[in-house]
C-alpha cells in the first residue's frame, strides 16, 4: 500500500513538472515508475496516465486543429506506434530500458545545450517526424519529445499547437494500448489504478498551469533535464549489464 502511495505521489508531481517544464508527462513519469513496477507495466499505466491528460487539452482546445499537419504526422505515427508496441513483446526489458535510457539522454542532453532544434518545415520532415515518434512511442513509451521537436518548426500558433499535438498523442496512445492489454502487459491487480490515474492527471495539470507563472520556467526546466539524465544513467548502466 505505501508503494503505491508513493508510485501515485510520482504520478500526480510529474504531470505538474511536466506541465511547467513543457514535455510530456510521460518523459517525467515513466523513468520514476520504472522504479516502482516492471517494465511492460509501467508503459501501459504511463500510457493511460498520459491518454487522459491528453483527452483534457483536446475538450479545451478542438477548434485549433490542424487538419493536414494532422493527418500527415498523425497516420505515420499511428501506424509505427502499432508496429513499436508488438516488439515490445519481443525484446528484453533489459535491453528496452537501455533504449529508453539512450534517449531520454539523447533528448535532454541536446535540450539543455538549445531548446530550439531546427528541423524543415515540410511534409517529409512531418512524416519523418510521425514514424520516428510513433515507433519510439510504441515500443518505449515516449515519442512526445521527438512530436514537438518536429511540430515546432512549424511555428503554429499556441493554440493550433496544443490542440494538433494533443490530437497525434491521443491517436498514438489510443493505437498503443490496446496492443499493450492484449499482450496482458496490464495485471488485474492494478485495473483500480486507472481511475486514480485519471484523476491524477487533470488534477495535475491543472496545478501545473496555476503556478506555471511564477517560476523561472527555464532554470526549472533544465534542473528537470538534469534528473532526467542522471536517473536514464541506471537504465543504460542495466542494459549494458544484460550482455555481460
Amino acid at each position: 500500500m505505501k508503494t503505491d502511495i508513493l508510485f501515485f505521489i510520482s504520478a500526480f508531481i510529474a504531470e505538474i513538472i511536466g506541465t511547467i517544464a513543457g514535455f510530456g508527462s510521460s518523459t517525467i513519469f515513466l523513468p520514476i515508475a520504472l522504479f516502482f513496477v516492471d517494465f511492460k507495466t509501467a508503459i501501459i499505466l504511463v500510457a493511460i496516465f498520459h491518454i487522459s491528460g491528453n483527452i483534457s487539452r483536446m475538450a479545451f482546445f478542438k477548434h485549433g486543429l490542424n487538419w493536414k499537419i494532422l493527418a500527415t504526422f498523425g497516420i505515420p505515427s499511428v501506424l509505427l506506434a502499432l508496429l513499436g508496441a508488438h516488439l515490445i513483446d519481443i525484446l528484453h526489458q533489459d535491453i528496452l530500458k537501455l533504449i529508453l535510457g539512450i534517449f531520454l539522454i539523447a533528448f535532454s542532453a541536446s535540450s539543455l545545450k538549445s531548446s530550439k532544434v531546427k528541423i524543415p518545415a515540410n511534409n517529409q520532415a512531418l512524416v519523418a517526424g510521425g514514424s520516428l515518434s510513433g515507433f519510439l512511442a510504441g515500443l518505449i513509451g515516449t515519442g512526445g519529445a521527438l512530436r514537438a521537436s518536429f511540430l515546432t518548426g512549424f511555428k503554429l500558433e499556441k493554440l493550433t499547437y496544443i490542440a494538433t499535438s494533443a490530437a497525434i498523442a491521443l491517436a498514438t496512445d489510443a493505437t498503443r494500448i490496446p496492443v499493450y492489454v492484449s499482450q496482458g502487459f496490464l495485471g488485474e491487480q492494478f485495473y483500480y489504478y486507472i481511475p486514480i490515474l485519471v484523476g491524477l492527471a487533470v488534477a495535475g495539470s491543472y496545478v501545473g498551469r496555476k503556478i506555471v507563472g511564477r517560476i523561472n520556467q527555464e532554470v526549472f526546466r533544465k534542473i528537470v533535464l538534469i534528473a532526467i539524465i542522471l536517473v536514464s544513467i541506471k537504465f543504460v548502466i542495466d542494459g549494458i549489464n544484460f550482455f555481460y
